[in-house]
């Protein structure tokens, strides 16, 4: 079975975190939340969602995908935080997918993950980014590779 990583940030939006869950669980596909701390997330409008596990417990872990959810402050405390970087330079280096949505493409470019792809986000949240020959394509996805882009 497919099994997919959806990190969870304090401030990352809910609508899009929950949306990733419930679709891809209703496919049959395993999905693990993790928060990047122990405990309830505090989502961008209020909403608290407790994470199967944390962002540690899953390290080591293999997954197929791993998707990032945007808001704000959400995408920015993803983006800060080393592990994730670590795992989506993991995926990958091992031809596994990555996703994000909304202003979390931020985190794939932090990551290199974006370098001469075709991709979008939620406007101006790439402004800054640190990219390279990087296609900003006003679509609602783009998928280049095995990376997947939304704008949320």
């Amino acid at each position: 079975m497919a099994s997919v990583l959806v990190p969870l940030a304090e401030g990352c939006e809910e609508l899009e975190a929950i949306t990733i869950v419930d679709l891809l669980r209703r496919a049959g596909i395993e999905v693990v939340t993790a928060g990047l701390r122990d405990g309830p997330v505090r989502c961008s409008r209020g909403t608290v969602i407790v994470p199967d596990t944390t962002l540690d417990a899953v390290m080591d872990r293999d997954f197929d995908m791993l998707v990032l959810p945007g808001g704000l402050p959400g995408a920015d405390n993803l983006n800060a935080d080393p592990r994730i970087r670590e795992l989506l330079k993991k995926l990958a280096d091992s031809g596994h997918w990555t996703g994000a949505i909304c202003a979390a493409p931020k985190v794939l470019a932090s990551a290199g993950l974006l370098d001469g792809r075709h991709a979008t986000s939620y406007p101006g949240s790439l402004d800054g980014s640190p990219v390279k020959d990087m296609v900003y394509e006003e679509k609602p996805v783009v998928i280049d590779g095995k990376v997947v882009t939304s704008r949320g």
